[in-house]
């Protein structure tokens, strides 16, 4: 058995020219190009198109809505009573002394104070908390009657003994 060569098969057609690939490649453009609808469809009526309008007369498409617009504003009746909201938790009331243990405890605060002491600008924000915190803590020290300044009243003792010394 002889080896028998086998050779590619051949195409029938011949090779396209160049003009031929640009005419066609043309001509895909164009049919690409004409996709969608006519211009000026929208404003056409609905009988045109297929057929689908039932009524006789032409309708505007630009025409909406008849239903009248009330020009004074009524009062609207709600009917949602019916639902309520889910009662919140009663928050509990602590009293000053264990509101104050607990403003004395915050973290927050006293990392805010520390970054103040350190000459470290805060926003506005944590300026804001700062500021209303150290007043709830005047306030509630004022309610307990406890102040800071113990120093202040020794001196006024010491001022009372000097003036009964001195007469």
């Amino acid at each position: 058995m002889a080896a028998i060569q086998k050779k590619p098969a051949r195409s029938r057609t011949t090779k396209k020219s160049r003009e031929e690939l640009n005419t066609e490649g043309r001509e895909r453009k164009q049919q690409k190009k004409h996709r969608g609808n006519p211009s000026g469809a929208r404003q056409q009526d609905n009988t045109r198109k297929g057929g689908r309008g039932t009524d006789n007369a032409v309708a505007d498409p630009r025409i909406g809505s008849k239903k009248p617009v009330p020009l004074i504003v009524e009062a609207k009746t709600s009917a949602k009573s019916a639902v309520k909201k889910p009662a919140e938790p009663a928050k509990i009331k602590l009293s000053p002394q264990d509101e104050l243990t607990k403003l004395e405890n915050d973290e927050r605060l006293d990392a805010l104070l520390l970054r103040l002491e350190q000459d470290e600008t805060l926003n506005a924000d944590e300026n804001a908390y700062v500021d209303t915190m150290l007043e709830r803590i005047d306030t509630l020290m004022a309610e307990l009657g406890i102040s800071l300044d113990e120093d202040d009243d020794e001196e006024k003792t010491d001022d009372i003994m000097q003036l009964l010394k001195g007469r």
